[in-house]
């Protein structure tokens, strides 16, 4: 008996498993395989059954392959594949079908191509390396499939060292990480090994179906049946008739969409037919004889059809957290917290968790690293039972997390997650290669103009010394402020700071609106008016960034040349108009990864003291600068600046030697943040597209690693770097995009489960773009749009 043949065999009966037990002198429990081999038999359920010793010697020639003996004897187990050989030794894709339950590689032309009928297995290397495996089920596979992608996924993680992250993945409900392998779309093709088909590159020229072609940033390709009533005039399809490739284009679809269904089209003829297809673009309504001849006569199209409709975006942030444990034997589900935001300190690492975020369609299982074995294997199947005892859409994803390989959708759920060993020194900060790839870098302000990445990480376009005027907002105006007092700024007032730079042989501009948290509306409101005003004045070519107090970028803090901004939690600087300061202030100062610092007045408690940083604490008696042990000389240079404008002289304070009135003064002793800082922790960016292609404006997340040509120029796009945002408007969006999306993009911050507020947003325009943001993207090209990206990419029909 064979080992293919061995998974298909019939259940094996008590003399099999004792005689079994006895050969390998192991406990049923200690043996993974013995786990699993149950789960086959009955996948694979033959008739005719076969006697126990028959199984045996097969039995035993695969244990002495699958088994690892300690010198005491005892067995500890892993069930290898031959197939697993080769897995994860090289960074990228690697992908398998289930073929009479065993595993058969994809050939990797064929990447992106599922049939419907079938499930399969996907290995993603990182060079790190990390892993995420993904169980990708289609939508009429066989039950017996979907378990043994179950039990192949769960062999592969222990193959791994039970590190990977796990995924399971549903036709049509793909997670990003997934769509995001296969920038130009993938494909969904009927039948499957069941009805004799296979995954082999061929010449062959008698194809003929029809891809109907959805989506603009995660783009699928579903066959369909060869008919005109298939069509709809919103849409682009592929008429794939083997030796020629025509992309059908309706009337109402947009370019965006015609670009994506290009990229697809050229994929097929260089993956499947070896680039020996032509291919031809066709418009709704100038169907050459072949398309007529391969479709039949041609009847009425249908009108355009809406998107499925997004789950409200409302659902996506709302998270339920559950711990399960089998400590009474049996998997047992329990309430730790109802609604997010959670804390990190809520996950043990004795235990396994539940993230539920099923009203979005998904669920997380978190594995702590100390966790029972049987809880951390049982983890897929967990979340599986989960989603049918909640009575969630089958379609549901689920992503199994080991500790330490969280993902940015999990982490997002936490209002404190810090990753173990981030930590960096105040002058040091990230820069990226790829987005997986973060390695540290100095600042340095004199490369700011050569290195993008580092102008992007920092939030620096220039060195902060170009031309500075500042105004005031006050009824409705805007009013110079007196250049004296540059660098201090009140709660009570909004300003604007246009700073003026060259670069590359021009002028650019930024405008910053400083919005205090004790302005009234209708200075918000006049804020936004005098910004617009302002920026139609230059012609619309300024970067317009929103700052709210307390949430400055780096660049705006460094304008005020060696000296820290200044900012005021309440009052005005409008003479004469200064409310009544209070009698003791504390002002907290900091110094950025750029080297700019910044003076903040917080309320006067010991509870806002931090060892990372310096203090100055101003009393009606005493004046103090305080400095926590990880403070630096820069920021101890900036309390100067300080203790002058509030007048008075200092006496210098060390952290853990604070006389009695310097504690009395603050109200009393009381904890404050002791532990060694984690700044600059660069979390990936994400790229969003706001779009009202679908008769109302919609988000949707570009997958992957983004470039600068998932920018689509008829939409608003939005950049989350993690502690700012971005919005990119493309020449050809339209107004209600333009409109609609700095509401979308608040409503983005304000909904954060991790709890972010406040953060700036910045609206840039295509074509006039700034380092800060071009350096999130991998060789950022400033002439790309100076020739139509659709012309570009038909160039290479």
């Amino acid at each position: 008996m064979t080992e293919a043949s061995l998974t298909s065999a019939a259940p094996v009966d008590q003399s099999a498993r004792s005689v079994l037990h006895s050969q390998t002198r192991c406990q049923p429990e200690h043996s993974l395989l013995l786990l699993l081999l149950p789960l086959y038999y009955t996948l694979k359920h033959k008739p005719a059954p076969l006697s126990a010793h028959s199984h045996i010697s097969s039995l035993r020639q695969r244990l002495r392959s699958s088994l690892l003996c300690d010198s005491s004897c005892k067995l500890a187990i892993m069930v290898s594949h031959k197939e697993f050989v080769g897995a994860g030794k090289q960074p990228g894709l690697q992908v398998w079908r289930i073929e009479n339950l065993d595993l058969k590689p994809v050939p990797k032309a064929l990447h992106g191509s599922f049939y419907t009928g079938d499930a399969y297995l996907l290995l993603f290397t990182t060079s790190a390396p990390s892993y995420n495996i993904h169980m990708w089920l289609g939508d009429e596979c066989s039950q017996d499939e979907c378990g043994a992608a179950a039990i192949f996924a769960t062999q592969l993680d222990d193959f791994l060292g039970g590190g990977p992250v796990q995924y399971r993945e549903v036709q049509n409900n793909e997670s990003n990480t997934f769509l995001g392998y296969f920038k130009s779309g993938i494909k969904y093709q009927k039948g499957g090994v069941a009805s004799g088909f296979q995954h082999v590159v061929t010449n062959d020229m008698n194809v003929k179906r029809l891809l109907h072609i959805k989506g603009r940033r995660a783009i699928r390709a579903t066959e369909v049946d060869m008919a005109w009533s298939c069509f709809n005039k919103g849409d682009c399809f592929i008429v794939d008739l083997g030796k020629d490739i025509y992309q059908w284009c309706g009337s109402e679809c947009n370019r965006f969409e015609r670009l994506k269904a290009s990229e697809l089209a050229i994929r097929i003829r260089d993956d499947e037919r070896n680039g020996r297809a032509k291919l031809h673009i066709v418009e709704e309504g100038e169907e050459p004889a072949a398309v007529i001849e391969a479709l039949g006569p041609k009847s009425a199209i249908a009108p355009s059809t809406p998107d499925d409709d997004k789950v409200d975006s409302s659902n996506r942030k709302k998270g339920a957290l559950y711990m399960i444990s089998d400590a009474s034997g049996s998997m047992k589900v329990t309430s730790v917290a109802p609604s997010s935001p959670f804390k990190q300190a809520m996950l043990s690492p004795e235990e396994c968790y539940i993230l539920d975020n099923g009203v979005d369609r998904n669920i997380f299982v978190w594995k702590g690293p100390k966790a029972n074995m049987s809880e951390r294997k049982a983890a897929m199947s967990a979340g599986q039972q989960f989603i049918k005892d909640k009575g969630y859409s089958s379609k549901t994803q689920i992503q199994v997390l080991p500790a330490g390989g969280e993902t940015t959708l999990f982490k997002q759920f936490f209002c404190d997650w810090r990753d173990k060993d981030q930590t960096t020194g105040p002058s040091k900060a990230y820069t990226i290669g790829r987005i997986a790839k973060v390695e540290q870098v100095p600042f340095d302000a004199s490369t700011l103009h050569t290195n993008r990445a580092m102008a992007a990480q920092h939030g620096m376009v220039d060195d902060g010394k170009g031309k500075v005027q500042i105004w005031r907002v006050e009824n409705g105006e805007k009013v110079a402020v007196d250049p004296s007092s540059y660098g201090h700024f009140y709660g009570g007032d909004c300003y604007l700071i246009l700073y003026s730079y060259r670069q590359g042989g021009r002028e650019q501009h930024i405008i910053y609106t400083w919005q205090g948290l004790k302005c009234t509306q209708d200075e918000l409101a006049a804020s936004a008016f005098l910004t617009v005003k302002l920026d139609d004045s230059m012609g619309g070519s300024p970067v317009q960034v929103r700052v709210t107090q307390g949430q400055e970028p780096p660049h705006l803090m460094s304008l005020f040349q060696g000296k820290p901004m200044i900012i005021h939690s309440g009052g005005t600087s409008r003479k004469g108009g200064q409310s009544q300061a209070g009698s003791t202030r504390l002002f907290h100062i900091r110094q950025s990864s750029s080297q700019a610092t910044r003076a903040v007045e917080v309320e006067a408690s010991a509870s806002n003291l931090n060892t990372n940083d310096v203090f100055v604490l101003k009393s009606p008696s005493a004046l103090f600068v305080w400095r926590g042990v990880g403070a630096s000389d820069e920021e101890m240079g900036a309390a100067k600046h300080v203790t002058s404008f509030l007048g008075g002289s200092a006496s210098q304070v060390s952290e853990g030697k604070e006389p009695a009135d310097f504690w009395s003064a603050l109200g009393g002793k009381k904890e404050y943040q002791s532990s060694k800082s984690l700044q600059n922790v660069v979390t990936s960016p994400r790229l969003f597209g706001c779009s009202n292609k679908t008769g109302r404006l919609t988000v949707e997340e570009v997958p992957g690693d983004f470039t600068q040509s998932d920018l689509a120029t008829d939409d608003v796009m939005l950049l989350d770097t993690g502690d700012q945002i971005f919005l990119w408007v493309g020449n050809d969006a339209n107004a209600e995009e333009r409109n609609g999306a700095p509401k979308i993009a608040k409503e983005y911050v304000d909904s954060d489960p991790s709890g972010r507020r406040g953060l700036p947003i910045t609206t840039i325009k295509q074509g006039a773009e700034p380092p800060t943001f071009t350096g999130w993207f991998q060789a950022w090209d400033p002439k790309m749009w100076e020739t139509d990206p659709l012309d570009r990419i038909r160039a290479r029909f």
